[in-house]
């Protein structure tokens, strides 16, 4: 296989597939399933051996399964790209445990019922409000999008704002089936499968699998111990994940980056354009800007990094940036500037760009939220802000993450 470079490269284009779509199904994208199908040996020794997931095909479709390590900002997400709120979660696996074992086809009452029935003999109480039926849809949504199901006769979309609204549905169990991580098993809590998920009985492959899964492994997160063997092994680390994905490590002081040359494997692409992708790139700048009291230790001999930073503080610039970029930012955004922290602020800690500590300081007995800029920040203070947020993208920096 050494002297098959056209297999090096369907073997590396169907790895970035799984990444991305741990499920993926032929109806998706047939090219990619075919190149798994046709490398499926090789592919499964690779993430087997080198990441400790297991892959899973079958005739028409594919399931990768991660179980190494459990990504803390890698949410589901629904049409509109926001992450699953918890009720979504709650319903998500209530429909999963009514429509595992069949039928294969089921109409939307008979799924609400099996739902209901499901959350009693959970012991969880369910609302029956719009805002569940919203969340519902979300979820039943993100199923058919994900080739669990598919709409036979009418849309599911309508029970959102009418209760009495019907659908038929085809589902797909088989698929279904493979959704839960096999260490769910006789699992109780969240916090075990949680636990279980940390352990770390090859700690090759669970940094391994950190640097792929996470945009930056920061030295803070590993031990004395596993920062070691890490810097130790780096440039046979740097050639298994360039093979596998075309990823290209970067460490410094700090921790050590995975960086895709290409921007098209994360999750999330910044910079970006947008509302809430401009205001990210503006609020970087300001919070760099601040006095620091942390030093930067990286290569570009950059100012020392501001301290943590009070969340009100954080809103209160962002607000300001708001009303300095009205006429060309979103105007729902705009307006509810609290909302437009928000997103600004889960769009930075799911890049690993910055830390919000809920228990940052007390302040009139309560607890404030305290903001810390990160080190892979220091990578986008380069970008001028202006140009990135008439551009979209800053082509320099696209997809890196240090």
């Amino acid at each position: 296989m050494a002297d098959d470079p056209q297999g090096g490269i369907e073997r590396r284009v169907a790895a970035r597939h799984l990444l991305q779509h741990p499920l993926t199904c032929l109806e998706h994208d047939a090219d990619a399933f075919r190149l798994i199908r046709r490398h499926e040996a090789e592919l499964d020794r690779w993430f087997t051996q080198r990441l400790g997931y297991r892959l899973h095909v079958e005739s028409d479709s594919a399931r990768l399964f991660k179980s190494t390590t459990v990504p803390q900002t890698r949410p589901l997400r629904a049409q509109s790209d926001r992450a699953f709120t918890q009720l979504e979660y709650v319903l998500l696996a209530l429909v999963l445990a009514t429509t595992t074992a069949g039928p294969a086809v089921i109409s939307l009452r008979d799924l609400i019922e099996g739902v209901r029935s499901a959350a009693a003999e959970a012991e969880v109480a369910l609302a029956g409000d719009a805002t569940e039926r919203r969340a519902l849809v979300a979820v039943l949504r993100w199923m058919i999008d994900g080739g669990l199901a598919a709409e036979l006769h009418a849309r599911v979309d309508a029970y959102a704002t009418d209760e009495g609204a019907d659908a038929v549905l085809r589902l797909r169990p088989d698929r279904i089936a493979l959704l839960p991580q096999p260490a769910m098993v006789g699992v109780d809590r969240p916090a075990d499968l949680l636990a279980g998920a940390e352990r770390r009985p090859a700690t090759r492959q669970w940094l391994r699998a950190r640097l792929v899964e996470d945009p930056v492994v920061y030295r803070d997160d590993v031990d004395d111990e596993e920062w070691a063997e890490l810097r130790r092994r780096l440039g046979e680390e740097s050639r298994l994940l360039d093979e596998m994905f075309g990823l290209v490590l970067e460490a410094r002081a700090e921790g050590v980056a995975a960086i895709d040359p290409t921007g098209s494997l994360a999750d999330l692409r910044f910079p970006a354009g947008g509302t809430v992708g401009h205001a990210a790139l503006l609020l970087i700048e300001r919070l760099g800007a601040l006095p620091g009291d942390q030093p930067d230790t990286g290569a570009d001999g950059g100012p020392d990094r501001p301290g943590p930073v009070p969340e009100r503080k954080v809103a209160a610039m962002v607000a300001e940036l708001a009303a300095l970029h009205a006429r060309r930012w979103a105007n729902d955004l705009v307006t509810a500037p609290e909302r437009l922290t928000r997103r600004v602020l889960d769009l930075l800690v799911s890049l690993r760009l910055v830390r919000i500590d809920q228990r940052g300081r007390q302040v009139d007995g309560a607890s404030e939220p305290m903001v810390t800029l990160l080190a892979a920040a220091s990578r986008f203070r380069a970008v001028e802000p202006a140009a990135a947020g008439a551009a979209g993208v800053d082509a320099d920096v696209q997809g890196e993450l240090w």
